[in-house]
């Protein structure tokens, strides 16, 4: 701000002849003009210029030519050539604003127009820049910038989008260091943030800088692992990058290139592609302005085409985009115009001459309606040649896009578009905005790519540096568990499980990795794991690899790989054989198991009793009798040694089923008593992680491991109970003499070191309880490190093909202590492995006692109290039927409890005389009254 400022009053203070206007009137006024001045202010000899040029002067044409808008007003256009110059396009800018224009259209140069607007703030006449891209220039310090182009701000989203499409993480930006280039890098450094890529390196060069600057930055370039290079210079002198870039062949295989819009505005300016420029830029990826085919659009290119003497053979988008900001503002005025608007001019008291000064700077005056024209432009909208002209509210042209470029052969071809509604697409825009936006990324789609070097394969997009320097390794130095990890008198100088499946998964890779392995740790003690894994973070290793376990404190500051070793903490306890106990036969079942079956034997005996009872004399007799006989094929059946026999058919469906689910009762039950008897059980005081934490003796861990933090962290344990145990003779030595003889309790340390332990210990010890945190081992890189995705791929394909498993036998190869103590609760069968069969039982029994007591219930109403009153052994006749009124309980027992025969005689009797009395009836005999 402060440079502009100085800048501008060095500028004013130069002589100003052209400024000799006379004039000292306050306001200048005219309700019904017959001409209006605007403004053009940019570089005419430039490939924008060029281009520009004859299509403003066209539009004047068109403009004047229509009657529809500004009726008898004639549009003049004033040319000022800033010559890429800011002190002479400020110079120019000044000589302007002296021609009572009313909008200037320009400048190209975002440079010039920062230095500009200051004027034209002042003077209050709108800036119409059709090429000025910096996003900086929407500031809301530059109310009278108006952008008729595209914002480089989606043109650097666009290029993050391209990024995360192709998975790349890192890309060097190369650009021109002034307000254009810092402005669009400055927005593509935080689109990238949001895709989780970055800038890894900025090379700036500056504005007309010679080739031999431009040859050393590329070098120092080509010295950095990205490959991915994102070049946004000025048209007139890009090509110069790719032509050193070539030189230093750095436009082969494994390179990407993407460049802004200024490489197809030059490409489009030119009437024949040139083979030497074009070989420069083979494989090259580029973004040019969308702009709808439509036929404004080829009209004007055709005329424009046609002209006489013109100075350049085609036209490129910026071209468009002049054409219509004169179209823009000669809207915006016949609407200011209708609505009332005045065109004057009036003298601003600030601007003005003092001690004896002859700069005239009275000579400068503001637009008196310049405010109201401003909020006209603003709310214009049409269809122009280069699409709607239409803004949003931060003054930003609506629908903003972009055509994917892939140049190859004599020329390019579109392999996809770019918009803010839905990223990437190779759908036309125009079509994508009548249906719902979708900006997935299962979406995002562009066609094949044609790379450098022609090749069709997705350029991984960094290497290792040229530089010579291999990657730095940190290995741990250890003392114990030397299998995982050690140090080695031959090369590399390290060996151990953890380095083979390094070695194995860097030798998949498509590309040479060197590597220098450091040891980590003065070998007198295992080094702090954490430690190792801050070094990385802080550049002293490129990478770490051994056995370290991938915790969420060190994920924060570092990248680890895919793990290739499944980890977690286990208690290790001093364990002793668990001796056989005379009750053992009850083991097999549990207390509820055993007393929903006991339940079930005698409920089916019942059953089965009440349905046999009464036509069945083996279940007859007195009433001890009858409840031995109960008892008795209740548990009968348990061994399917019942004698007596079931002639009714609903007895012999409950037996049916009853025995059945007996008989899965005794196989499972004979399987688990095996299992208890044969199998060795071991019992230990320390049932896991739980009795650790709620008693105070003293734990060990391993010298080293994270298990340090975890368990004062997470679950609280006091520091002082914690014992740091160096070797494997420790270990076993500790455990051994227990908490009282100066030992310790158990062991919390990871299962890969607790198997080698167990195995080398003959089996001695026992895991208790469950693994309580679930993690594994991988390999560290620093933050957003590519290799470590690479090797991530490598270690699953390792896993796939078997080759992980030959490295872990290779060195970890070990006899299985495998056996968990306290697994008798574990093997004990519950009621939920049966209900289900007991529910069947129960169900059958219910329905058979329903069916039986309906079959009774329906012989009872039929038999008749008189016919009790004979002998039971002589049945005598029954009298004529009545009804029974309350019959009592013991009646009801009395007829259930007789046999099934003597009912059905009973009931046969009673059917007999019944009949008898109805013949009777028939002869006309009286009967006696009811």
């Amino acid at each position: 701000m402060k440079r502009t400022q100085l800048f501008l009053i060095f500028c004013v203070w130069l002589p100003m002849s052209v400024m000799g206007r006379s004039g000292n009137a306050s306001s200048v006024s005219s309700s019904k003009p017959s001409a209006l001045n605007i403004g053009a202010l940019f570089t005419l000899n430039s490939v924008i210029g060029r281009s520009a040029k004859p299509a403003i002067l066209a539009a004047i044409d068109d403009v004047n030519s229509d009657s529809s808008v500004l009726p008898e007003i004639k549009l003049n256009v004033i040319l000022r050539d800033t010559n890429c110059s800011g002190f002479l396009g400020t110079m120019e800018a000044l000589q302007l604003m002296e021609e009572d224009v009313v909008a200037a259209i320009g400048p190209q140069s975002s440079g010039i127009a920062h230095v500009i607007s200051h004027v034209v703030n002042e003077l209050h006449v709108p800036l119409l820049s059709f090429a000025a891209t910096d996003p900086t220039l929407a500031a809301l310090q530059y109310p009278y910038f108006v952008r008729t182009t595209q914002s480089d701000y989606f043109q650097m989203y666009a290029i993050a989008d391209l990024v995360e499409y192709y998975g790349w993480r890192e890309v060097v930006a190369i650009f021109v260091d002034d307000d254009y280039g810092r402005g669009g890098i400055s927005v593509l450094g935080d689109a990238l943030a949001k895709k989780r890529a970055k800038i890894s390196y900025k090379a700036a060069f500056t504005p007309h800088a010679p080739k031999s600057a431009i040859n050393d930055l590329l070098v120092g370039v080509n010295l950095m692992e990205s490959r991915v290079y994102v070049v946004h210079v000025n048209p007139d002198s890009g090509l110069t990058v790719f032509s050193v870039a070539k030189s230093l062949g750095m436009m082969s295989g494994g390179y990407v290139w993407i460049a802004t819009d200024w490489l197809p505005s030059l490409l489009d300016s030119s009437a024949t592609s040139d083979p030497d420029t074009m070989s420069l830029l083979q494989g090259v990826i580029a973004l040019r302005h969308h702009t709808p085919d439509g036929d404004l659009k080829k009209s004007l290119m055709s005329r424009l085409n046609n002209l006489k003497n013109k100075d350049i053979a085609n036209f490129n988008s910026y071209a468009l985009y002049a054409y219509d900001s004169v179209w823009l503002a000669a809207h915006a005025l016949d609407a200011y115009l209708k609505e009332g608007g005045n065109i004057s001019f009036s003298n601003d008291p600030t601007l003005h001459d003092s001690n004896g000064s002859t700069l005239r700077l009275a000579s400068l005056r503001t637009f008196d309606g310049g405010q109201q024209f401003l909020q006209t432009i603003l709310s214009m909208n049409f269809t122009g040649v280069s699409g709607q002209m239409q803004f949003d509210r931060d003054k930003n042209l609506v629908h903003p896009a972009y055509d994917v470029l892939n140049i190859g052969g004599t020329g390019f071809r579109k392999i996809g578009y770019w918009s803010n509604y839905s990223h990437l697409s190779i759908i036309s825009p125009e079509i994508l905005y009548t249906r719902p936006p979708n900006t997935s990324t299962a979406s995002q789609h562009v066609y094949s790519v044609i790379w450098p070097g022609e090749t069709a394969a997705i350029p991984r997009g960094w290497v290792f540096p040229n530089n010579g320097k291999p990657l730095r390794i940190g290995v741990p130095n250890r003392v114990s568990y030397k299998q995982f990890v050690a140090k080695d008198n031959g090369p590399p100088g390290v060996r151990g499980f953890c380095i083979d499946v390094f070695e194995a998964a860097i030798n998949l890779l498509p590309y040479p990795v060197p590597r220098s392995y450091m040891l980590y740790g003065d070998g007198k003690r295992n080094p702090v794991y954490n430690n190792l894994v801050d070094a990385v973070a802080a550049d002293k290793f490129d990478a770490a690899v051994g056995d370290m376990t991938i915790v969420t404190n060190r994920t924060k500051i570092v990248d680890f790989t895919q793990p290739y070793m499944e980890s977690g903490l286990v208690v290790v306890a001093p364990v002793k054989e668990k001796k056989s106990s005379p009750w053992a036969f009850l083991k097999p079942f549990n207390a509820l198991m055993w007393c929903v079956t006991g339940a079930f034997f005698l409920l089916v005996g019942a059953v089965v009793w009440i349905l046999e009872h009464r036509i069945n004399h083996e279940f007859r007799g007195p009433p001890s009798q009858q409840l031995i006989t109960i008892f008795w094929f209740s548990f009968s059946t348990m061994f399917f040694s019942h004698r007596e026999n079931t002639v009714s058919t609903l007895g012999r469906m409950v037996l049916i089923i009853w025995l059945f689910v007996v008989l899965i009762i005794n196989s499972s039950y004979t399987a688990s008593l095996t299992s208890i008897l044969t199998v060795q059980q071991l019992t230990s005081r320390i049932e896991g992680i739980d009795t650790l934490m709620s008693s105070s003796e003293p734990i060990g861990i391993q010298d080293g491991s994270f298990a340090w933090n975890y368990l004062i962290d997470e679950l609280n344990i006091a520091e002082s109970r914690l014992v740091i145990l160096k070797n494997l003779e420790e270990y076993s030595s500790a455990l051994r003499k227990g908490p009282r003889g100066g030992g310790v309790a158990a062991i919390v340390d990871e299962l890969p070191y607790v198997e080698l332990f167990l195995s080398s210990t003959n089996c001695e010890f026992r895991t208790v309880g469950p693994e309580f945190t679930k993690s594994g081992w991988g390999f560290a890189f620093q933050r957003d490190s590519p290799l470590a995705v690479d090797l991530s791929t490598a270690i699953l394909q390792l896993s796939e093909n078997g080759d992980l498993q030959k490295i872990h036998n290779k060195w970890l190869t070990h006899n299985e202590c495998s056996m968990q103590i306290n697994q008798v609760d574990s093997t004990q069968l519950s009621l939920q492995s049966f209900w289900g069969l007991f529910l069947i039982s129960g169900v059958t029994c219910s329905i058979a006692l329903i069916v039986f007591s309906f079959r009774v219930l329906c012989q009872y109403r039929r038999f008749s109290p008189e016919a009790e009153e004979g002998d039971v052994g002589e049945i005598e006749p029954a009298e004529p039927s009545r009804t029974i009124k309350n019959p009592s309980l013991k009646k009801l027992i009395d007829f259930v409890d007789r046999k099934e025969d003597e009912i059905k005689e009973i009931l046969r009797r009673k059917s007999s005389d019944s009949k008898h009395q109805a013949s009777h009836s028939s002869d006309g005999q009286p009967h006696s009254p009811s």
